[in-house]
Order: C-alpha cells, then structure tokens, then sequence
C-alpha cells in the first residue's frame, strides 16, 4: 500500500456571511476555482496530471449545485480531461474528501489529487437544500417518533451532559478569539491564506486576512448575549437543560474555500515535491443522533486505537468549534491537553463555511505543527446526524 502525503494546502481567507462581508458578491465556484488555481501554482504543477477533484460541500443547490469542484477547475482555465466529484458529509464534507483522496492514493488509483471544500452561506444559505421538505421520512421517524432537536439545542444537551456552564463557554470562546488574534497578528496565518479577488462597482478588491475574528472579545461581554435556542417546551422535554448557547459560544456563519494537494509518496519524489506531512490513518463513525454532537470522541478513541497512540503522544489537536460545548466534551471525556487543542483558535473565531471546515482545519493543522515542530496533529469534528471523522497527520 501506498502512502499517503499532503504536499501543500491552502485556503481563503474567512468572510462574514452578512450584508459587506467579503464574499458576499463573489460566487462560490469563483472563490473555491481562486484557491485551486494558486494551490496548483504556487507547487509548479501540470493541471493535467491531476487524477481527481474531490470537493465538500453541503448545500448542494442554487450556485452550488452543479458539481462546483468541476466548474472550478475549468473557470482556471485547467484541463477538460481532469474530473470532478462532490462529498455531502455535512459539517465534515472536506475533511471526508481528504479520506477519499488519501484512499484512492493508498490503494493505487490516484497518484495525484486535489481535495478540499467551499461554501458560501451567504449566497446559499444553511438549510437552503431542504425547505419545505422532510428529509427523513416514515421509517426513520417511526425509530424516533420523538423526533430530534436543532443542532443548537443538541449543543446544549451535551453542555448539560458534560457539567458544562455558560461561563465555561463564554470563555472558551472569548479564547478563541484570543487565540485567532494572536496567531492572526504573529503572521501565523501568512502561508495558509490565498489572497482572493473580488470583483464589484468600485473595482477589484484583494482579500487576504480572515474578518471573522473579533479582537478585543471577553467573556464578560459575551455573558450580555441571549440564549439562542431557549425554548419552554424544549425546557419540559428535557428536564434540568440549561439554554446557554448563543451567537457568542457558537460557530460564525461564513463564506470560505480550501484545498490540499495529496500525492503518494513516491510521485511527491519523483516531481520532487517535498511532502509536508504523511495521512497516517482516519476513522468516521456515527452516534446518539439526538446528542448529535458527541460522535468526534469515539471517532477519536477509535482511531488512536487503530495506530497504537494515546491521546498524549498528539502534539496538536484541531476540533471543530461548531460550538463552544463540542471542545469542550471531548477535551474532558478525553484528558486532552488544553494547550493544544486549537491553539490558533477555531470556528467561534474563524468561522465555520461548511462544507469548506474540514480542509480549513487540516491546513490550519499543518502549518502549527510545522511552527511547533510537533510530530502527529489530529483533527475531528462533529456532523448533523450524529456523526464525526477524524483523521491523524504526521508532519515530515
């Protein structure tokens, strides 16, 4: 078997997902083709030895329905005769299409491919695939004829289950922000991020710092916000819940793409390309879909199993913070290092487009271990429906 190696990755920087946000005006299939076409450039590649682009995204309409790793890649002006194909594992889209590059790599298939992911919430908003419809029908209701809840209340079960306080999340996420700040102003984010053009009246603006990342945010600022998703019947369902997720402790709606070039091993050498890290191994399993949000632990315990790690031999750790309680269950069911868990900060303060976080995870990854000098990184992140993958790097 053939190993698998991340030869460079990149991404956009975050935009808000609001009126005068980044990419508000820019298509999606125009910012995901920006970041592939300055990933295939900056590494001197011939477009045409491409095998596959693997693409995550989650809500497959409007703008982003017609296979828009396809429409990428041509709108760069590459090859006709490269493909194209679109993962749909919610949250963890992107960083399912690294799995799918790293398998098809491992088993001789591939010898080159581009995975990552894009999503513009703004342009197609969350949700936007199902309204009006039932996405699960008679039989899976008649398995959970209580039916499930909201992500948002989901976050709050696991807060209640893990003796997770609202003051615990505010300054989790006040930490995050912190974190993201620093690393922002350090220049840490400097070789990840791939300057965006955009297009509009006043002319072409060049975007290349994330502007999700609130600078100066405290806990005690983030105390005056209201819960999100308080509701009295949810409250009767539920006994003892507390509603402490809000806007503050809870991932930002956003718009961003991102991409990794995966090689074997022996292609890397032969163009000789220096591999930055090695997939070592990746695991996805599913959960409690009620809890929904709980399914990075076993996915973690599962995969540190497989390679014959404890979760202290990991230098870094990236798990998404779709919302402050998700990190938080994991860092205590875990015993996971607080210090290396997102120390650049994560998705309260960089973001969270989608289909686009897993590859914007993994770059992020990448590069702090190679800042640090770390040997193995791990990433996970919970999904709608109660699942998570994750997946362990080594850096080389």
């Amino acid at each position: 078997m053939q190993s698998a190696v991340i030869v460079d990755a990149v991404r956009s920087p975050m935009g808000r997902s609001k009126t005068g946000g980044a990419f508000v005006d820019l298509h999606p299939v125009d910012l995901l083709s920006q970041v592939i076409q300055q990933l295939v450039e900056r590494n001197d590649l011939d477009p045409g030895t491409v095998d596959d682009v693997i693409i995550g995204c989650v809500s497959q309409v409007g703008e982003q329905a017609s296979t828009p790793g396809r429409a990428a890649w041509l709108a760069a002006g590459f090859p006709q005769h490269v493909p194209s194909t679109t993962v749909e594992r919610k949250c963890g889209s992107s960083q399912q299409a690294v799995h799918f590059a790293a398998q098809a790599v491992m088993a001789g298939v591939n010898e080159i491919v581009i995975a990552g992911g894009v999503e513009s919430m703004s342009r197609v908003p969350m949700g936007s695939s199902r309204i009006g419809r039932d996405p699960y029908g008679a039989r899976f209701h008649a398995r959970y004829p209580q039916g499930l809840v909201g992500q948002g209340v989901s976050a709050d079960l696991v807060a209640q289950k893990w003796a997770l306080t609202r003051e615990m999340m505010d300054a989790y996420a006040a930490q995050s922000h912190r974190r993201a700040d620093e690393a922002r102003a350090a220049g840490h984010f400097a070789r990840e991020i791939v300057p965006i053009e955009v297009q509009g009246e006043a002319g072409t603006r060049r975007i290349d710092l994330d502007e999700t990342i609130r600078a100066g945010t405290t806990a005690e600022r983030l105390a005056s916000l209201a819960p999100s998703f308080e509701d009295a019947a949810l409250a009767e369902r539920f006994p003892g819940i507390r509603f402490n997720v809000t806007a503050g402790n809870a991932s930002q709606i956003s718009d961003g793409a991102a991409a990794l070039l995966v090689m074997s091993e022996q292609k890397a050498a032969q163009l000789r390309l220096k591999p930055r890290a090695r997939i070592v191994s990746f695991d996805v399993c599913g959960d409690d879909p009620l809890l929904m949000l709980t399914a990075p632990i076993p996915a973690t315990e599962r995969l540190l199993k497989k390679v014959g790690l404890s979760i202290g031999d990991i230098s870094h750790f990236e798990v998404n913070e779709a919302f402050a309680s998700v990190p938080l269950a994991w860092q205590k069911a875990l015993g996971a290092d607080a210090s290396r868990l997102n120390p650049a900060g994560g998705a309260i303060a960089l973001g969270h487009p989608l289909g686009a976080s897993g590859a914007r995870l993994m770059t992020t990854m990448l590069n702090a271990l190679e800042r640090s000098g770390g040997r193995y990184g791990l990433q996970t992140m919970c999904e709608a429906g109660g699942m998570a993958n994750a997946t362990l790097i080594e850096r080389l």
